[in-house]
């Protein structure tokens, strides 16, 4: 997960635990994360399906590959994977490397420049028409060291160590899932392609090109960021915000503040001005919002201060919005309190939102159906933090590929010392992801 962490979420009950059949259909949820924004987590639980019987050989498959899946992800915690981190990136990469071409997938390689390490690419013929993609990261947020320090437990259920969830559960996913479909001799995609990033903790800015533009010719793109399930809500994810950066700044005119402030323009006072004039940027009907989170102002006591500056995070599920926010900040910019200042506002794009598509939302409900089997309700969740899915939605095809996010292992508290796997959880999400594959083979 980017730079937002999608929930800390302690004191809540176990995530494995099925959700109340007496849960209203719509639950708000909120969430804060460890950067101290508050995010929200919007579930749909729409009427369950039909239950049908599990596939039993899907099930039995998934079974098998448990204690696999448990040694494979000890090996990829214990080893330090922080972004940037070149050394434990490139340990990883390598079996990684290892365990796609054991599996039957050409592999080749993409420099991601902007922290170090590779993009690993996958890729493998069936016998079917279907291009398929798996995508997760295999970075974390993690020091150097800290692999040493708390390396992968299991105790109560749960497993403990660095990116244990975010996102090496969703790496081991991607790897038993392919274990699984041998065992089960399906090959019925046309091709099945991994996708395996060293830089989605910093914004995956040296492959999000890459997933871009291996997304564009898929039919389907899975990705296995853990479940942002709460309250004992297990969930896959219809949507994810988008994040842009915001700017403000402010050029006055320093003066003695004892001796002559008149002949100052003092830049704190009209960005506080500022900040309040646009406090009310965000719309809540659709998701957006803006907070100011840092600001910088003045240099001395006895200075009336010539500049300042405050930043913002903008978080939005609508794209047009983005449009709107830098427009109406920059008409309302132009009423200054402080006569003779200079008053500029900007918006950087970062990672663009998963945003709500019927494509996205019937492949959750296809999700929801095959969970059902195993007699477990899904949730379909909106989250408010933003995930590598965005860079692989094409805003020109927004039906191809579809996307569903959130397929990793069910976990808690991510980005935190307490981060966990639910070990439960382990065989449904194998079956799932297994299934999945399978039927959008189709």
């Amino acid at each position: 997960m980017h730079d937002a962490p999608f929930g800390t979420m302690s004191g809540h009950a176990d995530p494995a635990r099925p959700a109340s059949p007496r849960r209203p259909p719509m639950i708000r949820i909120a969430m804060r994360s460890l950067a101290s924004l508050a995010l929200a987590l919007f579930v749909a639980l729409a009427p369950r399906p039909a239950l049908a019987a599990p596939d039993e050989a899907v099930l039995a498959a998934a079974k098998a590959q448990d204690g696999p899946y448990r040694e494979t992800l000890k090996g990829l915690v214990d080893v330090d994977t922080g972004t940037g981190d070149v050394a434990g990136l490139s340990k990883v990469e390598a079996v990684l490397k290892a365990r796609l071409e054991a599996a039957g997938l050409a592999v080749s390689t993409r420099a991601a420049p902007a922290f170090g390490g590779n993009t690993l690419v996958g890729t493998r013929s069936g016998t079917g028409t279907r291009k398929i993609m798996l995508l997760v990261h295999y970075d974390t947020v993690f020091g150097t060291g800290d692999a040493a320090k708390r390396p992968y437990t299991e105790r109560d259920g749960r497993a403990y160590g660095p990116g244990v969830a975010d996102a090496k559960g969703g790496v081991a996913m991607i790897l038993h899932v392919l274990a699984a479909l041998e065992a089960l001799r399906f090959d019925g995609y046309g091709a099945l392609t991994v996708m395996f990033n060293p830089d989605e903790e910093r914004g995956s800015r040296g492959s999000r090109d890459a997933i871009a533009e291996i997304a564009r010719d898929q039919d389907v793109v899975l990705s296995f960021e853990p479940s942002f399930a709460e309250a004992g809500i297990d969930a896959v994810t219809v949507a994810t915000k988008g994040i842009n950066y915001a700017s403000l700044t402010v050029k006055g005119r320093a003066s003695h503040a004892g001796g002559a402030p008149e002949a100052g323009r003092n830049a704190v006072v009209e960005l506080a001005h500022q900040i309040l004039q646009l406090q009310d940027l965000g719309d809540s009907a659709k998701g957006t919002s803006l907070h100011w989170t840092v600001i910088h102002g003045g240099t001395k006591p006895n200075i009336i201060p010539e500049d300042a500056r405050a930043e913002g995070d903008m978080r939005y599920f609508v794209p047009d919005e983005y449009d709107r926010v830098l427009t109406q900040a920059r008409r309302i910019i132009g009423a200054h309190r402080v006569p003779d200042t200079q008053v500029t506002f900007d918006l950087a794009k970062g990672r663009p939102p998963l945003p709500r598509n019927p494509a996205t939302k019937a492949l959750g409900e296809r999700a929801r159906a095959i969970y059902a089997e195993l007699g477990t309700p899904l949730a379909l969740a909106e989250i408010g933090g933003g995930t590598d899915a965005g860079y692989a939605f094409q805003p020109d095809s927004p039906a191809k590929p579809a996307i569903l996010e959130s397929l990793g292992i069910v976990g808690g508290h991510y980005h935190s010392a307490d981060e966990f796997a639910v070990l439960a959880s382990i065989t449904p999400r194998l079956y799932l992801a297994t299934r999945l594959v399978m039927e959008v083979s189709r």
